[in-house]
């Protein structure tokens, strides 16, 4: 810890860039997962207002429905559709114009949800919805890739899981501004809708006092001075020595290519099992069942005897739990590893689902078994935040070159978006066909993956990308004779 503290005080200059990355990225990916279901009620009532308005009779239930999931659903859409141009934009404006862009992207956003009312026109949020989803998509995979570049070793594993800390938080703010006494109300609801054009506008205005990332400059750009000047503003005085060696490593070992497109990096073999390790953490991480633990909450909740005036409050409990399990990985993730903390979070996972499965098909054996569920809901929450819900990402960035990186993260984005949207439309016809027994399967997903893991994901706590490709390279080309990497001893 006290090494920690000390690293952290060496680079105390990169802390409020990290804060400015999390308010305007981070923080808006996770309030908008929950400020739409605090808002479906208005949503609604200002779209039968409207059409009374313009064709004098209510909308009919079905029509309600039908708009208010189109709503969410092109949320997605837009999601999906920057993540695929995400790796386009960080390979030719790079990081710092792209996050411009974005800010820009999204206070247009914001405007369109914040002025629905007062224009009087429900299409409006479908513009504000869709235009949030390309933002975020396009956002949120800068936001990663960028962190992932201005972390210095030391503080590699806290910086890149800031993200989840801000996402949670996210989340939880979405959850507070939904409450009656915030703004879920009939007047306030629009502004609870746009409140993160706020946080963009803070972003737009300090990336201009920021400079582009070392590793684009260097790699991309091929500016050896203006990376350097990059790593003095980002981490303050002090010798940066062997960060600079580990990028021109880097460029040594793919000086013949620059970013990878998709197809590109899905055809190398020196990533192939890169490839299959991203996959099979993400897809784990959508098919974890924390979508089907929030789903059941409520029900959980008002079988233990909860009034349901409280559930709102509840839930605030449980999105605390998530985000304190967060924090506390961020600070355990240097001490421990990445590859423990996963693993013995999905064994936790798994066991909290076997056992609510047992616990909700005995619910009505005695009165207190629904507080025995109730208990396994936030333990699994509490899981899922100290292992998938944060490592994801850091053993993402961590695992993947600088000229892979843009290419991963659109795939990565893809499966999530996709993942999100197919979850949400098949999920309710699994859990009406199986019940509680639903759980059995994000399970068995969790125990396959978790298996799987722990023989091929290698642990890449304080090594460099040179030493983790080097690991890699042994399932890549098992019959192959492997270069060594090339050491640098540059001076700045």
């Amino acid at each position: 810890m006290a090494g920690f503290l000390s690293d952290l005080v060496q680079y105390w200059r990169i802390l409020p860039l990290i804060i400015v990355l999390g308010l305007g990225n981070g923080l808006p990916f996770g309030y908008h997962m929950s400020v739409i279901s605090s808002s479906s009620l208005f949503v609604k009532g200002f779209i039968n207002q409207t059409w009374i308005r313009r064709y004098g009779s209510p909308v009919s239930e079905e029509k309600v429905t039908l708009l208010w999931s189109t709503a969410i659903s092109v949320y997605s859409v837009g999601g999906l559709l920057g993540s695929l141009v995400s790796g386009y934009m960080s390979r030719r404006f790079g990081k710092r114009r792209s996050h411009i862009f974005t800010d820009l992207l999204g206070i247009t956003a914001s405007l369109c949800l914040g002025l629905s009312k007062i224009g009087g026109l429900y299409e409006m949020i479908f513009v504000g919805r869709f235009l949030y989803g390309l933002t975020l998509g396009l956002a949120i995979n800068i936001y990663i890739q960028y962190l992932g570049e201005i972390s210095p070793r030391q503080l590699r594993g806290f910086i890149n899981t800031s993200a989840p800390i801000f996402v949670s938080s996210g989340k939880l703010f979405g959850q507070i501004v939904g409450l009656r006494e915030v703004l879920g109300t009939e007047t306030l609801w629009p502004l609870m809708l746009s409140l993160c054009g706020f946080t963009e506008l803070l972003q737009l205005i300090a990336m201009n006092f920021y400079p582009e990332t070392p590793p684009y400059l260097i790699l991309v750009k091929k500016d050896k001075s203006r990376g350097i000047k990059a790593m003095y503003r980002i981490w303050g005085p002090g010798d940066h020595q062997a960060a600079l060696n580990e990028i021109l490593a880097e460029q040594e070992m793919h000086k013949k290519s620059k970013s990878m497109t998709v197809m590109e990096l899905v055809k190398d073999r020196s990533h192939r099992w890169q490839l299959y390790i991203v996959i099979v953490i993400t897809l784990t991480l959508q098919m974890s069942g924390v979508s089907a633990i929030f789903y059941y909450a409520r029900n959980i909740f008002l079988n233990a005897g909860l009034p349901q005036e409280k559930i709102p409050y509840i839930s605030l409990g449980m999105g605390s739990f998530e985000l304190a399990a967060v924090m506390l990985c961020s600070v355990m993730i240097e001490r421990y590893g990445r590859k423990i903390l996963l693993l013995g979070s999905y064994g936790f996972m798994a066991t909290m689902l076997g056992g609510l499965t047992v616990t909700l098909s005995l619910q009505g054996w005695t009165h207190w078994m629904p507080y025995c569920s109730a208990v396994l809901v936030f333990l699994f929450i509490f899981f899922f935040g100290m292992g998938p819900g944060t490592l994801t990402v850091a053993i993402v960035i961590e695992m993947c070159s600088h000229s892979s990186r843009a290419a991963i993260f659109v795939i990565i984005s893809c499966l999530n978006w996709t993942g999100l949207y197919v979850i949400g439309q098949v999920f309710p016809y699994v859990e009406a066909a199986l019940g509680h027994y639903c759980f059995l399967i994000f399970f068995s997903n969790i125990v396959v993956s978790g298996i799987f893991l722990f023989f091929f994901l290698p642990e890449t706590k304080g090594k460099t990308i040179q030493q983790i490709t080097k690991e890699f390279n042994r399932m890549n080309f098992k019959n192959k004779k492997l270069q060594e990497p090339i050491e640098f001893s540059t001076s700045l």
